[in-house]
């Protein structure tokens, strides 16, 4: 399944290294751009009446900035970040947390390094593919037009996986060691898409040399672990991640631990094994990604089901508001 988990973990990761030694880098930080928060460009939460606004938009592949109306750049984020073939209820639940998503890192600043507001490069902001936009996404981002997630007056963070292995983290902090801001409307609840997800998502092995561990977790923490002889899990999360692993010499997150080895190899930290075998690091889980949010495979099983996009989002984020800003 197509995802930014890879992307979002990053930047988490990246900003709770300048703090600790693991810390997010500056796609969170407040945004230089308050001028343009204050003139109403892009709507705050709450808004009524407000118009839809146009967005910039560096583009990875010409290497030039578009400007665009929001609901277009959205239906390229959705065909870009799920299956444009799913269920019409899946696609709209992921326009819903997309646009969300969007306005908040917007608001926050965009894309610092190109000036803009958004970008087609999944590492600074979020997937998108517009070749692949078909009639069902387009018809999920206009039955969702202008709808967003928010909580307390205030836009989500709307982090999502491809699978969350039978059950989402309990909190930002369990699956991204997340700490940047409290994000009470994560919850652990059921993934009903687990049953139907890909063999390799329900139990995955990874292998990974001693001396390739060593040199990735110094290469990561800017450390060296030392002679690595021996892995510990010391702390696992509510929701049975692991939070703090031993290796070597070194304490690290379950979630440092994943970027370091990578991510597409380490699927998840919803690890069941985790021991030296053969001069090599095993690791044994279910799941696929961080399971922060919104599974979409759990999506995917909900649409399925009949539940509409709403329903979707209301489960996998309490507590949270649903509403339309712009017509």
């Amino acid at each position: 399944m197509r995802t930014r988990d890879m992307r979002i973990f990053a930047i988490c990761l990246m900003l709770v290294s300048a703090l600790f030694l693991i810390s997010c880098a500056g796609s969170f930080s407040s945004s230089p751009r308050g001028g343009e928060r204050g003139s109403g460009r892009i709507p705050q939460p709450g808004s009524r009446g407000a118009g839809e606004p146009s967005i910039t938009l560096y583009n990875k592949d010409t290497e030039k900035t578009e400007k665009m109306k929001i609901e277009k750049y959205l239906q390229g984020v959705v065909a870009g970040e799920m299956d444009p073939n799913w269920p019409e209820e899946a696609l709209a639940a992921q326009a819903i947390i997309a646009r969300t998503f969007t306005l908040k890192k917007i608001l926050e600043g965009g894309v610092k390094e190109h000036k803009t507001d958004a970008s087609t490069d999944e590492k600074e902001f979020q997937a998108y593919n517009a070749s692949e936009v078909n009639d069902k996404v387009r018809k999920a981002v206009d039955k969702t037009r202008g709808v967003v997630a928010t909580y307390n007056g205030q836009y989500i963070n709307g982090w999502f996986h491809a699978d969350a292995g039978g059950k989402t983290a309990a909190s930002a902090l369990e699956g991204l060691e997340y700490k940047q801001e409290k994000a009470p409307y994560i919850v652990s609840v059921t993934d009903p898409g687990y049953e139907k997800s890909p063999p390799e998502n329900k139990s995955w092995r990874a292998e990974f040399p001693i001396s390739v561990v060593r040199q990735k977790v110094q290469n990561w923490a800017g450390k060296d672990p030392g002679d690595i002889s021996q892995v510990d899990i010391i702390e696992k999360g509510p929701s049975g991640r692991i939070t703090k692993v031993k290796l070597g010499d070194m304490t690290m997150s379950g979630p440092a631990l994943r970027l370091a080895l990578g991510s597409e190899d380490m699927r998840s930290t919803l690890v069941s094994t985790l021991k030296i075998e053969n001069n090599n690091l095993v690791v044994e889980g279910r799941g696929f990604g961080h399971g922060v949010g919104m599974s979409q495979w759990g999506a995917k099983a909900m649409a399925d089901q009949g539940k509409t996009a709403k329903d979707i989002v209301n489960y996998f984020y309490k507590d949270i508001m649903i509403e339309k800003i712009w017509k």
